[in-house]
């Protein structure tokens, strides 16, 4: 892995500069309506958004050990420090939330010293991704309901989603036509143009459209509200006062904030640097955290987190280092000496719709597709961690959150991977029946593999597939216990009572392969007569000796006749079989085997179609190296060309062929088979072609 330390990171060419440079001045013009938005949302005037783009962000490109991250201030601290003024009975934009939100501001930097100082940098770790996506996406969707009056003429809302939706209904006498319209076409064009033009800084562009509308056509004269002027002029470090009475809550408040800022800063950083290849200091991040927080804290802004909107924006523009936010921290700069008159002119609907857009795209709705296809569980998570700041706020979302992350661990470890293993005749090892379609039990014996420690949770688990596994033959149960790496004492008593069971009935029970600790354990908890008896074995093969069962084993037989019967995709010559030479593709796959076996006949035939006549049995193995897989075993290129072979037998006039010599086809197919079978039986290691 690659390094980054410093401004610069390793490999770093002069020609960046520019890029980086250019990519500064769009974060600091993106973060003129994104970032005045937030501070409005976390309870300060605007300007102070713009003080939160200026030194912060330049503390930590400083700090940093990420190439391209943009730090300032963004919508999860925003909407929590919002929240915490708001359940302190403060109200947003007062003088006792200017006075207020500082203080919050440093207590965060201080929380962020702590964590630095514990390292707990590492716990970002036990927040799983459903966890932060959920939250991220229901702060979001809080934070846009809050702003949808906004769009559309009339004010903010607060509280949760029952009082946001009641709120935005309540002010349906307020709204103005023209707003609405600014608003809605603000969001739609920011959206669009994102999607079909994503370097276009869409949000740059809508707020000068905004304040050309406001000069040429007057639209004030419709009812749309105007941002009010802001002072120029570099902020200046300011001492504030705080009611003693609220500090005890406010420095509770801020620990949440400071959990938020480093997880979701740190998870988003480090998939940044995984993507890019390099190593990202996880505790050295934390500290350009603190300091870029304690700076806005002492010129009076709002918390500042990791903006991953802008970080996009940077990485579409080609930024590759800090230098990046160095240029954007001088450019913030020369807008705050000279250019803060034109935010005058910028209609309120064109910055929240500026605003909304951002949210819609921090919200984390591809994550929640990509869970529902693939891991139902993870989707409920999700569900739950957003609906839990929406309804109950954000601290009880994360504790929902991570609550119900606990018990999807607990249900993983309670079902853990686990099968009944066999031997290929011909190779060595024991193989999972259930992924190998050539592997087969062993005679007389049952091998069990269970991939996961051993508790009360899980124990019924344990002993239930073992009972149900055995057969009338059956003489020795054997654990494959690579995966075990501890037990409990009620695990040790039914692994006790399950060997007593099995042995009044004549079979022997063994618990093999698994970590020695096991062995103390069992020792320790009242079951060390299977340590003492023998029932414990280093390896399933000692195991099969104690039993009297000596190598070869014998394979259990098989009745080829049923298998071909149950699944034509089954059917191998002898040889192969004999051979013992694995199907890759079943062990990869699983039950997307089928599926994928058919891709590689189609792609085979295909590359048949486009390459023209093949000649020899050589221009089948040169075809095969050009399949997505490449080089199949000889189990998998057996079978594949099995399948062309029967496609040509039984539809010897489909589309798919045509162009392709069928009978030529089917003789080269029936040499190269002639050859694999040749191989396998002189040479069972595969490094022949």
């Amino acid at each position: 892995m690659n390094h980054s330390r410093g401004i610069f990171p390793d490999g770093y060419k002069a020609g960046y500069v520019p890029r980086d440079i250019f990519a500064g001045l769009i974060v600091a013009l993106v973060s003129i309506p994104i970032s005045m938005g937030y501070a409005q949302i976390a309870g300060l005037p605007m300007i102070y958004g713009l003080y939160g783009s200026l030194f912060p962000i330049l503390v930590f490109g400083l700090l940093t050990t990420s190439r391209d991250f943009v730090f300032g201030v963004d919508a999860a601290p925003a909407a929590l420090t919002g929240g915490l003024i708001a359940s302190l009975g403060i109200a947003s934009g007062s003088d006792d939330a200017v006075r207020t939100v500082p203080i919050i501001t440093l207590c965060v930097s201080l929380w962020l010293l702590a964590f630095f100082v514990l390292k707990a940098g590492r716990a970002v770790k036990y927040i799983s991704t459903p966890v932060m996506g959920g939250f991220i996406t229901g702060i979001c969707i809080e934070i846009i309901l809050i702003q949808v009056p906004k769009l559309m003429g009339g004010t903010a809302g607060t509280g949760e989603v029952f009082e946001l939706l009641a709120h935005i209904w309540e002010q349906r006498t307020s709204y103005n036509l023209m707003s609405a319209v600014l608003g809605a076409a603000t969001v739609a064009v920011i959206l669009i143009v994102r999607k079909l033009a994503p370097k276009i800084p869409m949000s740059v562009i809508m707020m000068a459209a905004g304040a050309l509308l406001t000069v040429f056509t007057g639209i004030t004269d419709y009812g749309v509200k105007l941002l009010p002027e802001v002072p120029s002029g570099l902020p200046l470090p300011t001492f504030y006062t705080v009611d003693p009475d609220i500090l005890p809550d406010i420095f509770i408040g801020s620990m949440t904030i400071a959990l938020v800022i480093m997880s979701e800063t740190l998870l988003a950083s480090r998939q940044n640097a995984i993507n890019d290849g390099y190593d990202l200091d996880s505790r050295r991040e934390v500290l350009a955290y603190t300091g870029a927080n304690l700076v806005s804290g002492i010129f009076g802004c709002c918390p500042v987190n990791a903006s991953v909107s802008r970080t996009s924006i940077v990485r579409q523009f080609g930024g590759r280092s800090q230098l990046m936010s160095i240029a954007a921290s001088v450019f913030m700069a020369l807008i705050l000496l000279f250019g803060t008159g034109f935010i005058a002119y910028l209609p309120v609907p064109v910055l929240t719709g500026i605003v909304v857009a951002a949210l819609l795209t921090a919200c984390e709705f591809h994550l929640a597709g990509r869970l529902l296809k693939t891991s139902p569980k993870d989707f409920l998570i999700f569900i739950a961690a957003m609906a839990g700041v929406l309804i109950f706020g954000t601290v009880y979302g994360v504790l929902i959150g991570v609550i119900l992350s606990f018990i999807a661990v607990i249900i993983k470890a309670v079902t853990p991977p686990r099968s009944y293993m066999g031997i290929i005749t011909g190779r060595d090892g024991f193989y999972s029946l259930k992924r190998n379609k050539n592997a087969v039990p062993v005679e007389g014996a049952l091998i069990y593999r269970f991939g996961g420690n051993i508790f009360f949770a899980n124990i019924d688990t344990f002993v239930s597939d073992i009972e149900a596994g055995i057969k009338d033959d059956t003489k020795i149960v054997i654990v494959y216990g690579s995966g075990i790496g501890s037990i409990d004492i009620t695990a040790a008593d039914r692994i006790k009572a399950l060997r007593d069971k099995l042995e009044d009935r004549g079979i022997r029970f063994f618990m093999t392969e698994h970590d020695g600790v096991v062995n103390d354990e069992l020792i320790k908890f009242g079951a060390g007569d299977l340590v003492h008896k023998g029932n414990v074995r280093l390896t399933v093969d000692t195991a099969m000796r104690a039993a009297g069962i000596h190598e070869p084993y014998t394979p259990e037989s098989v009745d080829r006749e049923e298998t071909v019967a149950d699944n034509p995709g089954k059917r191998l010559s002898e040889s192969l079989l004999m051979a013992g030479h694995n199907a890759e593709i079943e062990w990869a796959y699983g039950k997307n085997a089928e599926k994928v076996k058919m891709q590689l006949v189609l792609g085979f035939i295909a590359e048949l179609t486009r390459g023209g006549e093949i000649s020899t049995t050589e221009d089948i193995v040169s075809l095969e190296r050009r399949s997505a897989w490449g080089r199949l075993s000889y189990t998998d290129e057996d079978e594949i060309l099995m399948r062309i072979e029967d496609l040509i037998t039984e539809h010897p006039d489909s589309d798919l062929l045509k162009g392709i010599d069928v009978q030529r086809l089917s003789v080269l197919i029936e040499q190269r088979r002639a050859i694999i079978s040749e191989r396998l039986n002189g040479q069972p290691r595969e490094n022949n072609v």
